[in-house]
């Protein structure tokens, strides 16, 4: 299921003369390979007798048949092999003759033949169709000895991209708290900002399941992108009660005051980045396989990363900071 357009790449043929001799029929007449490979390579390749030089260049000047003597089968069959008995015999006596058609192309990777089998994935995310029909063709397909299958392409990339994904994601966000460290002074800080990032991944990932729109590394970099821009939020309050607290605000009140403060900022700067990337969100044109599910991920997330930080990070500061000076005075 979800796979179409399934079928060979197209190899284009070309003419080929094949002569294959019978060893049974050589024994017969008494003809040795070496004299019958001979005449054929007389005959139809030529063979090298002497060289002509040409000032530096070097040529070798071959001896063949004429052209009324080998331009057919049938032709090339009567060309005659001496025997070991001192006798003559004709070549389709002692060997198969024939045209077939051969590649016009050899498909080399890595040095190895291989034939490529193409096909299109639809309606299904790419990582559980190649799974499914790998399972199927290790479970229904015996590869002779010395054969093997490889999945290349679009898959192969994807799964390049994933395997860096894997590693820029976890470096992005120490990056990131690395910065809010510097910048904030405390840990805790730091991570009440982080908070921003699950908030942003809520969204992102119902924003996919509710528009059917697979998960790609298009929507990946879509992620990455969220993470800074949930970050900049939880930047913008956590700063604003921070600044409210050093001026001798109290706890509740300058969380109010900042969450209040900083809510146009926060809404407009959400507003702003998803109506500039709705147009990409609603394409169908070309390209838009690649653009929609960035815009999609980063829309969604904007929208829970907004209100859930809006609510919920002031009342998890609230609680982290109260239970702080609880446990200072008690101290």
């Amino acid at each position: 299921k979800g796979i179409e357009d399934l079928g060979i790449f197209r190899n284009l043929g070309q003419p080929e003369l094949h002569i294959t001799l019978d060893p049974d029929k050589m024994a017969q007449f008494g003809v040795d390979a070496a004299d019958a490979n001979a005449v054929i390579e007389m005959a139809i390749g030529g063979k090298a007798v002497s060289q002509v030089f040409e000032g530096e260049r070097k040529f070798d000047l071959r001896l063949r048949y004429d052209q009324p003597y080998r331009s057919t089968p049938d032709e090339i069959g009567d060309l005659t092999v001496p025997t070991l008995a001192g006798g003559k015999v004709k070549l389709q006596e002692i060997a198969t003759i024939g045209n077939v058609s051969g590649p016009a192309f050899i498909y080399r990777e890595n040095n190895s033949r291989f034939i490529a089998i193409k096909f299109s994935v639809r309606g299904r995310d790419m990582g559980s169709t190649i799974a499914e029909a790998q399972a199927l063709v290790k479970k229904t397909v015996a590869l002779p000895k010395g054969y093997s299958a490889q999945w290349n392409g679009e898959f192969e990339n994807q799964e390049r991209a994933q395997r860096q994904l894997a590693i820029v994601v976890p470096i992005s966000i120490l990056a990131i708290f690395f910065i809010l460290f510097v910048s904030f002074g405390n840990a805790l800080d730091s991570v009440l900002v982080l908070l921003n990032v699950p908030f942003a991944l809520i969204g992102g990932i119902a924003a996919l399941l509710l528009t059917g729109v697979n998960f790609s590394i298009s929507a990946g970099v879509g992620f990455i992108a969220l993470f800074g821009v949930a970050t900049q939020d939880g930047v913008i309050l956590v700063n604003k009660f921070r600044q409210n607290m050093r001026e001798g605000m109290p706890l509740v009140p300058a969380i109010k005051d900042g969450a209040r403060s900083r809510l146009r900022p926060v809404v407009m700067t959400a507003l702003m980045a998803s109506l500039g990337l709705l147009p990409a969100a609603l394409s169908h044109g070309i390209g838009s396989e690649t653009q929609k599910p960035l815009a999609i991920v980063v829309i969604g997330g904007l929208i829970t990363a907004t209100l859930l930080s809006l609510l919920i990070l002031p009342a998890v500061y609230e609680w982290v900071y109260s239970s702080r000076q609880e446990r200072e005075r008690h101290k």
